[in-house]
């Protein structure tokens, strides 16, 4: 059984998850790049006998819309999937169900579904570190009762919590922008996966095609590209409680 790996992960986190669960679930992943915008413009087709690992973050409690919309251009044909949403310790709200559905609309079986946490993608001092040694050893262990599960020839579809309709996509777009230490180097740019940054001058950013996934503060080797110091400190206090209690890996299966 061939085994896919399909992750939009702009900034690392959510990809550490998606590789400890596909790394456990038997043979070597084939992965797929949800991020990577040219790499997705000629669509994926998968093996009907085939088992996937859809990871995407949780933004604002939602699946990204540029996720949702390159999940929805694979031709499934019918194989089987786990759904993982990846968040910063806040909440994940309605990211699962609604991967769900459009892992369905897309053609997959959803077998399996996994909640997990990784470094907050903006505010970084939230969940700093993870996935750490105990996510690691956690997805581990639920990825083997995935793969159990399927041994016993069980397609059932677990009971995955969230709401239809999903709650509203809200909160300020964060663009970050170029500083002084900018060299024009371009790899923000190529690496941007809505292709928001101009590719001649990397201080020029389409605002309205910017969805703050923070890959190009990421990818940055000169550390020049940042958010508003004024805005970072927003969202840093905005998430002083919410982030207060380490939250843990969650599976429905």
């Amino acid at each position: 059984m061939k085994i896919y790996e399909i992750c939009f992960s702009p900034t690392g986190g959510t990809a550490k998850v998606s590789h400890i669960l596909a790394g456990g679930l038997g043979s070597e992943p084939i992965f797929i790049d949800l991020s990577d915008n040219a790499a997705m413009a000629n669509g994926v087709t998968l093996a009907d006998d085939g088992l996937a690992v859809i990871a995407v973050p949780s933004y604002s409690g939602r699946v990204p819309a540029t996720a949702a919309e390159r999940i929805a251009c694979i031709k499934a044909n019918g194989a089987k999937a786990i759904i993982v949403a990846v968040y910063g310790n806040r909440a994940y709200e309605d990211t699962l169900v609604e991967l769900q559905d459009v892992a369905e609309n897309a053609g997959f079986t959803v077998v399996g579904a996994v909640a997990a946490i990784a470094e907050h993608s903006i505010a970084r001092r939230y969940a700093a570190g993870r996935p750490d040694a105990e996510d690691t050893s956690c997805l581990k262990e639920m990825a083997g009762r995935i793969k159990a599960k399927l041994e016993k020839g069980d397609m059932s579809v677990p009971a995955i919590p969230g709401n239809r309709p999903y709650r509203e996509v809200g909160g300020k777009k964060i663009v970050p922008s170029a500083a002084g230490k900018c060299t024009n180097c371009g790899l923000c740019a190529a690496k941007c996966p809505v292709g928001a940054i101009s590719k001649d001058n990397a201080k020029e950013v389409d605002k309205d095609a910017c969805i703050s996934c923070m890959r190009c503060v990421a990818v940055c080797p000169h550390n020049a590209r940042s958010i508003n110091c004024v805005l970072l400190s927003a969202v840093n206090l905005m998430l002083r409680k919410p982030c207060a209690v380490r939250k843990e890996c969650e599976l429905y299966i």
